[in-house]
């Protein structure tokens, strides 16, 4: 993996856990045979690097879905309410 290339895509998604899956999930996707966003430099380029160009690149973006985000964080809290915590009958 190049470093430079990290550091270039990571300025375009800071988040670092959006990052790692969009660049694993890319990853997967020209190992599977797709058309890569951008030229590759050689025959033999990494995938990683080919996903991260595309990402610092601009060619590559993540769309956050707030709204799921939010129904997921309600429904936590919810079970959260109608379960025990386990850890707290341990506590003392």
């Amino acid at each position: 993996m190049n470093n430079e290339l990290l550091k270039k895509a990571h300025e375009k998604i800071p988040s670092v856990p959006v990052l790692v899956n969009l660049i694993s999930k890319r990853e997967r996707e020209l190992i599977n045979g797709a058309k890569p966003l951008v030229k590759p430099q050689s025959l033999d380029e990494d995938k990683c690097d080919i996903a991260l160009r595309e990402v610092a690149e601009g060619k590559l973006i993540a769309e956050i879905d707030f709204d799921a985000i939010a129904k997921a964080e309600e429904a936590k809290t919810k079970w959260n309410q109608k379960h025990v915590n386990v850890n707290s009958l341990y506590s003392d």
